[in-house]
């Protein structure tokens, strides 16, 4: 009986010191030794090369981590590090209050990482910058550590997804001429649209992953004329981007549309929607597919704008509609996505590239809505082929 417990405990130790052996970045001394952590980690879609308009290439994706056995416990997440390839030093590592920082809706209080609850799930959402000049790798390996109720650390190693290597999907600009302040837009996990995950017929999709609300601004770098105060009184003609000309971003065909729903009144809140679908969120809408399992779609337009119908060939650079504010939206904008369905719901969202644009510099939504707020643009900097981020204010061209 001595004998068995001994080679059950050299086998625990062996295995302990076998994954950490391969933990660079770990909180602990490499001598420490790990249990294996009862846990399920998931990469739903895997992460496409994207340059954005900081001309920094960019992964965007999603770890789904499960604590698979109820009477577990709690195990605390301390720390995640992505490697690229079979490189030994991390491409990104999260620890502690770091990997608090990667959920959607982040704990108020600092904390020693993230507490997964027996039998529950967190999801964490990663924006990786790639090394300037590196070719983007083929694998991306993960390594998670836990502190379990008790006993020593738990460790996940070699959690792998592949790279997406497809060529990133190139537009033309969604809308025409003046200024557009991209909101909500790529790289901002805490947004509704990053973080908005919808489940439905069995799958779990994230539609809004690279979308952005896009709202006209004047001049000065508003959205609005009204004061801030009397944003509730102002009218959608006060808006700088309302009734502007919405844009085929690429030749296609029309593959779903809906006219007749009427604006709402400017910051007001509208009913919560019955399901999350394209005709329970996007008001007046249009569906272009540009590419095979490529979709666009527009949200948001004005009622009797619409120039189209499903099945329609449209051009790039025509006219599909006009910028409102009809279904789930409080203010007038532009709703634009770029998916791999023509529902709404079991979409992935895609990542794209503008051809070209010119970047004015960046600007928050609180100080695009206030008129009292010095807004502070620099000249026009051309930019092509990049994703617009968020905060970014744009000008087609």
């Amino acid at each position: 009986m001595k004998s068995c417990r001994f080679l059950a405990w050299l086998g625990a130790a062996l295995l302990g010191l076998l994954a950490a052996s391969h933990a660079g970045g770990a909180i602990a001394s490499p001598a420490q030794v790990f249990a294996q952590a009862p846990v399920e980690v998931r990469v739903p879609a895997p992460p496409r090369p994207t340059v954005g308009s900081d001309g920094v290439t960019h992964l965007a994706y999603e770890l789904h981590v499960g604590n698979f056995y109820k009477d577990t416990g709690t195990l605390t997440l301390r720390r995640v590090s992505v490697y690229a390839d079979d490189e030994t030093t991390p491409l990104a590592s999260f620890v502690d209050a770091q990997v608090n920082d990667l959920l959607a809706h982040p704990a108020d209080v600092a904390r020693a990482g993230v507490p997964v609850e027996g039998g529950g799930q967190v999801v964490l959402f990663l924006w990786l910058d790639l090394p300037a000049g590196a070719r983007p790798p083929k694998v991306l390996r993960h390594q998670l550590e836990f502190r379990p109720p008790a006993g020593p650390e738990q460790l996940v190693d070699g959690v792998r997804t592949a790279v997406d290597a497809a060529p990133p999907i190139v537009i033309g600009p969604p809308l025409g001429e003046g200024r557009w302040l991209a909101h909500e837009g790529p790289g901002n996990h805490l947004s509704h649209h990053w973080g908005s995950l919808v489940a439905a017929n069995g799958r779990v999709t994230i539609p809004q992953r690279y979308a952005v609300d896009f709202f006209g601004l004047d001049q000065a770098g508003h959205a609005v004329r009204a004061a801030l105060d009397k944003l509730t009184e102002s009218t959608d003609a006060d808006w700088a981007g309302f009734g502007a000309p919405v844009l085929a971003v690429a030749d296609g065909v029309v593959r779903d549309a809906r006219d007749g729903q009427p604006d709402n009144r400017p910051m007001t809140s509208p009913p919560a929607p019955a399901e999350l679908t394209a005709r329970s969120l996007m008001g007046n809408f249009v569906v272009l597919e540009i590419a095979p399992r490529v979709f666009v779609s527009y949200a948001h337009l004005q009622p009797g704008s619409l120039t189209v119908k499903a099945g329609d060939r449209v051009k790039r650079g025509a006219v599909i509609g006009l910028l409102g504010q009809s279904g789930a939206a409080n203010a007038p904008h532009l709703h634009f996505q770029v998916t791999d369905a023509a529902t709404f719901e079991e979409s992935e969202g895609l990542p794209f590239v503008i051809d070209r644009f010119d970047r004015l510099g960046a600007v928050s939504i609180s100080d695009a809505l206030d008129r009292t707020a010095k807004v502070s643009l620099g000249p026009p900097s051309a930019r092509r082929e990049q994703t617009p981020l968020d905060g970014d204010v744009l000008q087609f061209r």
